[in-house]
């Protein structure tokens, strides 16, 4: 990314991007989910990545693991308590390019009312003008939490030892932003 002609800001465009989790289950499967309703901003220094930056915002919601009852268990009181803590943020407060198209973003991730420092590992995937003019850059990302530290406890004891949902979260980005007129 280190091209000063991608210096600027950029909208993310939801419709091509996804926020997605994986979430090990009753200690032997992964359950993957992903936030539907999501909006977000980034700036990007091509010349000086340590002064890009990114705000997203996620309406909890529109949390989506393909099954409604576990998702209405998610938006209870048990987990993400959406009627008091309607929206997940991450606002960054450093980048840093690591190395060819390699980034690393860190930020405060506020879940519940906590708000926790989170890094982010992400990959250029380049730039480019769409079909309809619009310029557009790609990321894909990754970074893993521990819900705990979020306050996000609940679990169930198996019969067989172990938990019902592991502590730890993948987090996957699939991010495209459109640059602002």
């Amino acid at each position: 990314m280190a091209n000063p002609e991608l210096t600027g800001d950029y909208t993310i465009d939801a419709a091509h991007s996804t926020i997605g989790f994986t979430v090990r289950h009753a200690m032997v499967t992964n359950v993957k989910g992903k936030f539907l309703d999501f909006s977000g901003s980034l700036h990007l220094d091509g010349g000086n990545p340590s002064a890009s930056s990114a705000s997203i915002d996620v309406k909890m919601d529109s949390i989506d693991t393909g099954s409604a009852d576990r998702d209405a268990h998610l938006k209870s009181a048990d987990f993400f308590k959406i009627d008091e803590f309607p929206t997940m943020t991450f606002r960054s407060t450093s980048a840093e390019a690591v190395g060819g198209d390699d980034y690393r973003i860190t930020g405060d991730l506020t879940i519940l009312g906590t708000t926790k420092p989170l890094t982010i590992d992400l990959e250029f995937n380049g730039a480019a003008k769409d079909p309809f003019g619009n310029e557009r850059v790609g990321f894909e990302g990754k970074a893993t939490l521990l819900r705990s530290d979020w306050g996000l406890t609940w679990n169930a004891a198996l019969e067989t030892g172990g938990v019902l949902v592991s502590d730890k979260i993948k987090l996957n980005f699939d991010i495209s932003a459109i640059r602002n007129a």
